[in-house]
């Protein structure tokens, strides 16, 4: 990983936005997870704000069986799913992708089961990460 921030991973890709995008969708398919929701902020600013904005879009992504077992044991986390990913053009004309850190999101629970199962969260998306 050669980006981190306090509450994200990631790492730069060399590789252009679309092919990075579709790589990023093919290894989170391979840790269960699916794209809930897709939101493209060049897009939304260009119809919203009429601006112009590098290419970034975010997915929501979600593993099912995980989520479920953390709604189960607390019912109000959905405010902090899904799992946000973040891919957008730098300008050396690679392609960054960012992972919401799960640890740093359900460590303020204050909820031991959920921490764990952030730990399990980040593991596979740490495997993602290293598949790109």
């Amino acid at each position: 990983m050669d980006l981190t921030t306090p509450y994200a991973f990631g790492k730069t890709m060399d590789l252009p936005f679309a092919e990075a995008q579709q790589k990023v969708r093919e290894e989170l398919a391979k840790e269960g997870f699916g794209v809930l929701t897709e939101i493209d902020m060049c897009q939304k600013f260009a119809d919203k704000l009429q601006k112009e904005f590098r290419d970034y879009i975010i997915l929501g992504a979600c593993n099912p069986a995980l989520a479920y077992e953390a709604m189960s044991g607390e019912i109000n986390i959905g405010v902090l799913l899904p799992c946000n990913v973040v891919i957008y053009n730098r300008d050396d004309g690679k392609a960054a992708v960012m992972f919401m850190d799960p640890i740093a999101r359900f460590s303020r629970i204050g909820n031991p089961e959920l921490e764990e199962l952030g730990i399990q969260v980040t593991q596979k998306l740490e495997r993602v990460i290293d598949a790109l």
